[in-house]
């Protein structure tokens, strides 16, 4: 059943019901993938419903696909909230997501600092990219993307999760390395500022609220390579297949 092509179906998937695919899913399976009526593909909902269906109508802009297996994945491991300050360049923040998904985050939350750029928020192209990246990395849950939140209200909102860290570039403040203080028990959030970096008084307002201080290794790494990174090494210390 693995080896059958992946598609994303946001309504409810019941075994014995039809459900119609979008658009774009039609073209790609008549057009790209040549598939035909018999033909058999997975669907998920993102929220860890995988079903097995036989693909009943195949036209370029029309797929009616008969569900006929339907299981349910409850989320397994650790969850990492991973808040970005996002930048101005959109292709970034896309890839940002892209990869991010792969990796399995829970939830992509953009955050907006002293120093933040103004990002393009496009709420409908980015779930279409996280959509893509659940599908090709075959997962079955989609991160959480949070409306643009401030620092403050994320800090409050997150202040029960076990694991949490505020990673920042300045000199004299302390940090202590990520992979010295990351756990493989619990759920973690980690903060990760804009090009300018954190202010001071915003790392105070972290620490003060029970968030420590990390460094993600001694190069300087853009905003969205630091997220990226962070996120790797948690999907590998917290895989429990490991």
């Amino acid at each position: 059943m693995s080896n059958l092509h992946r598609f994303f179906y946001s309504g409810p998937i019941a075994e014995n019901s039809i459900v119609t695919l979008d658009a774009d899913a039609a073209k790609h399976i008549w057009q790209v993938l040549r598939m035909k009526e018999g033909d058999h593909i997975l669907l998920t909902d993102g929220k860890g419903t995988l079903a097995e269906g036989e693909i009943h109508t195949a036209e370029r802009h029309k797929c009616n696909v008969s569900v006929e297996k339907v299981s349910f994945s409850p989320r397994c491991g650790k969850e990492l909230h991973l808040c970005v300050a996002f930048t101005k360049n959109n292709s970034r923040n896309e890839w940002l997501l892209e990869k991010a998904t792969e990796l399995g985050v829970a939830s992509i939350i953009p955050i907006t600092t002293a120093r933040s750029e103004k990002a393009h928020v496009r709420v409908d192209r980015w779930e279409k990219i996280l959509q893509s990246a659940i599908l090709q990395s075959q997962q079955n849950y989609l991160p959480a993307l949070a409306k643009i939140t401030s620092l403050p209200a994320v800090i409050k909102q997150y202040s029960e999760t076990a694991q949490k860290f505020v990673a920042h570039c300045i000199d004299d403040k302390k940090r202590v390395g990520l992979d010295k203080l990351l756990k493989p028990a619990g759920d973690a959030i980690l903060l990760i500022g804009p090009e300018g970096d954190f202010t001071p008084d915003e790392v105070n307002l972290c620490v003060d609220n029970g968030f420590l201080p990390v460094s993600l290794g001694r190069q300087r790494l853009r905003t969205e390579t630091a997220a990226i990174a962070a996120a790797a090494y948690f999907n590998i210390l917290c895989d429990d297949e490991n």
